[in-house]
């Protein structure tokens, strides 16, 4: 169902992509490790020590899912995603609160990072296969774009700030009493959908050029990912002129003038973006510094972060990452499965072109990130 592309210098990473079964037995998240977890859910807000610039958001603090491997006697239920009474999103069955399973010490950890306007909550199918592979997942709500509060311009368009929302949470992680000591350091990776596919990179060391994809934006070539659906939603109007110098803050000027600042996280040793978006802030020397282990998916019929100027733009300036692409997928097919009655009033979100099968999609990709991480992060792996 998947097309790979597998450049010359990437063809030694194959193994990343073989069926779990497959691996040997030093890339498996834990030794022994049983058939399938049970997922465990929980949530932490964490609070930084450190002053930050909150982007506008009305919760200034870093709220964080949490999926985890969980024993297989803890009984799992069902569970909805959505506003109560009204879910749009069919959820992976959770053990909600259960203890971490004891079955090993310490488990990799992957951060999450959603798309503009989304939630950890709507990649809840990925999150939840991982856990059940024996993967602790930590997904934050970035500041100021999530579903969960109104949209505000900086939380839009300061993106490079998301790549601090998931190094804090890491800290908090860590820090955490419960889940700290469970947490290997050697072994962290960072897994991003759509403007999270653009911050997972910054963190593998990606540098921005925010000057080029301005310039891209105000040219006759630009395209969708210059003005997304989810800019309805902002408070304030974000066309261009709101981008002038006399319509920004102190604050949004200073964060501007530290966008092609490297915002390298050392703790993450492998990437997985998927359907990343903003290829044309990068430019040739985006990715000098990326050293790390990084992979790249997106559906060949995404119209929203459109291939040639996102994925394969991306693909060209990291020649070793392996590329897919899905079939008739496009952007919104990397969202959870809809509710039967939020198809219709979410089209857009829900809906597939012909032949492409959302479930089953994500079963494959869902295997294929989890290869790429029992590898990439198995013990000892560099």
């Amino acid at each position: 169902m998947f097309r790979r592309r597998c450049a010359a210098l990437s063809c030694a990473l194959s193994l990343l992509f073989a069926p779990f079964s497959a691996l040997p037995s030093a890339a498996q998240p834990a030794a022994d490790a049983p058939a399938g977890w049970h997922v465990g859910a929980a949530s932490r807000v964490f609070h930084p020590a450190a002053a930050r610039d909150w982007r506008g958001a009305q919760t200034e603090a870093l709220i964080t899912r949490i999926w985890y491997p969980a024993d297989p006697s803890q009984p799992e239920t069902r569970q909805d995603i959505g506003p109560p009474g009204r879910p749009i999103f069919v959820g992976h069955p959770v053990a909600a609160s259960a203890p971490l399973s004891s079955a090993h010490p310490r488990y990799p950890l992957v951060l999450l990072s959603h798309g503009t306007g989304g939630s950890a909550e709507s990649l809840d199918w990925l999150a939840g296969a991982l856990a059940a592979r024996g993967f602790i997942v930590a997904g934050v709500e970035h500041l100021g774009n999530n579903a969960l509060e109104p949209l505000t311009r900086d939380g839009f368009t300061l993106w490079w700030e998301r790549a601090t929302d998931l190094s804090e949470v890491l800290d908090g992680m860590l820090a955490d009493p419960q889940f700290g000591p469970r947490v290997d350091p050697a072994r962290i990776g960072a897994l991003g959908f759509s403007l999270g596919g653009y911050t997972v990179l910054e963190l593998a060391g990606a540098r921005t050029d925010l000057a080029a994809f301005e310039r891209f934006c105000t040219s006759p070539a630009a395209d969708a990912i210059c003005m997304p659906p989810e800019a309805a939603r902002l408070v304030h109007d974000t066309g261009a002129s709101s981008l002038a110098p006399t319509a920004l803050s102190p604050a949004t000027r200073a964060s501007r003038a530290r966008a092609g600042d490297s915002y390298r996280d050392p703790r993450i040793k492998a990437v997985f973006a998927i359907a990343p978006a903003l290829g044309e802030a990068f430019d040739p020397d985006g990715f000098a510094a990326v050293t790390i282990p990084v992979a790249l998916l997106a559906g060949s019929a995404d119209q929203t972060a459109p291939v040639d100027t996102n994925i394969r733009r991306i693909a060209s300036l990291v020649p070793r990452a392996p590329v897919t692409l899905v079939p008739g997928a496009s952007h919104y097919t990397f969202m959870d499965v809809c509710e039967p009655a939020a198809v219709e009033r979410l089209p857009m979100l829900c809906k597939d072109g012909p032949g492409v099968a959302r479930a089953a999609v994500h079963a494959q990709t869902a295997a294929q990130v989890g290869d790429f991480f029992a590898a990439t992060l198995a013990p000892g792996a560099s």
